[in-house]
């Protein structure tokens, strides 16, 4: 159940920085509520039905992007999702001049993933409505940490104490920041682990355990979070191959023999098989991956329906 007469006072949802631990508290016992719903054979429910939803994609995503679909049609929007690639954008148009047209069409969310970090920010600042950031360039993906947090607690009964373990790619990473703050302000004890050139300058300010090898970065560890290595955002060698990335950094059943006996293995997606994970490990017993894309659907859907009540004519 959502915290009783606790109100999400936000207008957007723009990152996991600047929630306090209340908020995201309410929001994952929101998730809680709508997984319930997802599982039912009547899926609707109408906290959003005659409102609008826009899901403005730069990047591709399908995962990211059908879960926000069915999350707002679950909650009765009418959803639109704009092809970003065959639009006006890829005439020229910028981001302000697609965000004044976006507004004078009168949306009541738009969910907008772009490759820039603070776009999300820059279009909240530029349109009416509520902004959901779905990803912005290596920023925030805020409503990934939250699914990842509710599949911990769901798996673990808490996340208060547990010992997470996020490896690989930290330094493109969206993901790993926003999981960094959330589970943080959750108290949990969170490591980085990877090589030395996939590690973001000062990221130990950030409150973790910085680890330059598997076998110190997964001992003990309760949660091993795999990263996709996002080779599209790399200009230069980051890594020698591959081939050698997987030998010392992918998770195989060797490497996870560090952590706990009854760690459990999680990946964002889309999964680089051979790469950051083996194929064993990510279909095995410990794995919670196909968990976390139920999940998705979850939040997104307690994410919509918390900003929901701070709409106009709510």
């Amino acid at each position: 159940m959502s915290i009783p007469g606790f109100s999400f006072a936000h207008k957007h949802l723009l990152g996991i920085e600047g929630l306090s631990r209340l908020d995201i508290l309410h929001l994952l016992d929101l998730a809680e509520e709508a997984i319930s719903v997802s599982r039912q054979v009547e899926k609707k429910k109408a906290r959003l039905s005659g409102r609008t939803q826009i899901n403005l994609f730069f990047e591709a995503s399908t995962r990211t992007q059908s879960s926000f679909e069915l999350a707002g049609k679950r909650l009765g929007a009418d959803v639109m999702n704009m092809s970003v690639a065959t639009s006006s954008v890829k005439k020229g148009e910028t981001l302000i001049d697609t965000a004044i047209t976006l507004n004078a069409m009168r949306p009541d969310i738009i969910v907008v993933r772009h490759h820039q970090a603070g776009a999300a920010h820059l279009l909240a600042r530029k349109v009416d409505c509520a902004v959901v950031n779905a990803g912005d360039g290596a920023h925030e993906h805020p409503t990934q940490a939250l699914l990842d947090a509710l599949t911990m607690r769901r798996a673990k009964g808490r996340i208060e104490g547990l010992t997470v373990a996020i490896c690989g790619d930290v330094l493109h990473s969206r993901v790993a920041r926003s999981n960094i703050i959330l589970l943080s302000a959750l108290g949990a004890r969170v490591r980085v682990v990877g090589p030395s050139t996939l590690m973001p300058t000062g990221i130990a300010q950030m409150g973790v355990e910085v680890h330059n090898n598997m076998r110190d970065g997964l001992r003990d560890a309760d949660i091993v979070m795999m990263l996709r290595l996002q080779r599209e955002r790399m200009q230069g060698a980051f890594i020698p191959s591959t081939r050698e990335y997987f030998r010392f950094f992918g998770l195989d059943s060797d490497k996870l023999a560090y952590a706990r006996p009854d760690a459990m293995v999680m990946h964002p997606g889309p999964m680089n098989r051979g790469v950051e994970i083996d194929s064993s490990v990510a279909d095995g017993e410990q794995s919670l991956i196909r968990e976390q894309v139920e999940m998705g659907v979850a939040v997104r859907m307690a994410v919509l329906e918390a900003l929901s009540q701070n709409l106009p004519n709510a």
